[in-house]
């Protein structure tokens, strides 16, 4: 193979390392940075990443098969990829008056990097370098705010969990090595059998796996972290980590354990019964908007859980889907947080009665991102739920998919408690008006578009299902 298409091949990871080498050296060499200049550089190399993604799409491998690149994982780093550039323009005013802005996108490059050589794994060697490379900065990124004690103590529960849920991953990937001598994917796959201990080895790897997307019971971190970090890295947390850890989970559960799939679908359904019905739960009493939407976020989990569990090409069209229309539904929710944090530094739910009468369109935004997140029609989160309902009724998941309908019902109320909060309650004091920065807008409009509209385009999917596979 030539160095061009290694290059082509890898174009995610060379454009990402590319980016923090510059960045590195302007650091290095320039004595008075723009930061204008620099934010604006840093979205213009997201924007062409996320370009590159959809300009062919080369299949084949590196590394005797440890690295793999093909039409649907080009398409997930193409998402986790435009989320950060979202995420990245809803942050820019916060970043333009922090002083260690450069170091904030060393991290996030750092990070990206990481996913996507995750993403592209073809052996669990590979798959565990990608997720330390992708966890360590991530931890440093939760602790970004130094002087705010409570940042601090996110990042160190972060380092916790992810030491943890870290050894008790690599504990069932030494296990299925001993047993099959390889840490190829095609090998082990081939080499997998229900032996007790081979089973105990998949169940390590799984609980792995469920501290990443926050499956309940696994799931004691994230409200405290997402609380704790800055709005920014809540936001990258909730769904550009999730929806890697998604991406990957899923492929290695298709190409790796296919002969354990009875085993690993009534785990998940377990699963995602408990995680929906106690996400929901936790997130009725929640009166600070970053923990409600933490636990949002754990309930969502196991919705997709319903999709991955369905184990088709429909099935993972419909995940990837969801994820799609998940990052306009709760990056716009984000931004909204973010921009009143940033400016009022309330983050309470009672804080937003009466924003309509002050900031109608922050309103209007907020309230389409809610909606979209309980599946209201006809947001898009209508849809992204239909898809994965009907993935679930085609593998004959009817309990399931009676069980995730109540939960929906249930969600209703307390979504339209910030609609209500909002839109009905009264305030003395209500958040002063304010005018948000263009990059935030700019943000905040692709999400509420994407909302109204990723929907109603059918090609969306249809394209999406055609590179997607199953079992």
């Amino acid at each position: 193979m030539s160095l061009l298409n290694y290059i082509s091949l890898m174009r995610f990871e060379v454009a990402s390392l590319g980016v923090i080498i510059l960045l590195l050296l302007m650091k290095i060499f320039s004595e008075k940075l723009n930061v204008s200049l620099i934010l604006g550089f840093v979205n213009f190399c997201l924007l062409v990443i996320v370009a590159s993604g959809f300009i062919g799409h080369p299949h084949g491998s590196a590394f005797g098969g440890m690295f793999l690149d093909d039409g649907t994982l080009m398409l997930e780093k193409s998402i986790i990829t435009f989320a950060t550039l979202l995420i990245s323009l809803q942050a820019h005013n916060w970043l333009k008056k922090h002083e260690s802005y450069v170091e904030f996108y060393l991290l996030l490059f750092s990070i990206l990097n990481g996913m996507y050589f995750m993403i592209s794994s073809g052996n669990f060697l590979m798959f565990y370098l990608g997720l330390e490379m992708a966890t360590i900065p991530l931890t440093a990124l939760v602790a970004f705010d130094f002087n705010r004690i409570r940042s601090a103590e996110s990042a160190g529960k972060m380092i916790l969990s992810s030491a943890f849920s870290s050894a008790i991953l690599l504990f069932g990937l030494s296990l299925l090595y001993g047993m099959t001598g390889s840490l190829s994917f095609a090998e082990v796959a081939m080499n997998f059998s229900s032996s007790p201990l081979m089973m105990f080895s998949l169940v390590f790897i799984f609980v792995g796996f469920a501290f990443k997307i926050s499956i309940v019971p696994f799931h004691l971190w994230t409200a405290d972290v997402y609380e704790g970090s800055p709005v920014a890295i809540t936001s990258f947390l909730s769904v550009v980590s999730k929806g890697a850890s998604v991406f990957i989970f899923m492929t290695i559960l298709y190409k790796v354990f296919p002969l354990a799939q009875e085993t690993w679908v009534h785990i998940l359904v377990l699963l995602s019964v408990i995680t929906m019905t106690i996400g929901n739960l936790f997130a009725i009493r929640q009166t600070n908007i970053k923990r409600f939407l933490a636990f949002s976020s754990i309930t969502q989990a196991g919705y997709i859980l319903i999709g991955v569990a369905s184990a088709s090409a429909l099935s993972m069209a419909s995940v990837i889907y969801f994820l799609l229309i998940y990052a306009f539904s709760n990056i716009g929710a984000f931004t909204v947080v973010a921009l009143i944090s940033n400016r009022t530094g309330k983050e309470n739910i009672d804080d937003y009665k009466g924003l309509y009468k002050t900031n109608p369109l922050l309103s209007v935004a907020l309230l389409l991102a809610v909606f979209s997140l309980a599946g209201i029609p006809p947001t898009a989160g209508f849809f992204g739920k239909l898809f994965l309902l009907t993935s679930g009724a085609s593998a004959g998941l009817i309990t399931l998919i009676i069980i995730a309908s109540l939960n929906m019902i249930i969600s209703l109320y307390y979504y339209l408690r910030i609609a209500k909060a909002m839109f009905v309650d009264k305030n003395e004091t209500p958040i002063e008006k304010f005018i948000s920065d263009t990059p935030a807008k700019i943000a905040l409009v692709i999400c509420v578009a994407g909302i109204l509209v990723t929907g109603f385009i059918s090609f969306i999917f249809e394209y999406i299902h055609s590179l997607s596979f199953g079992l």
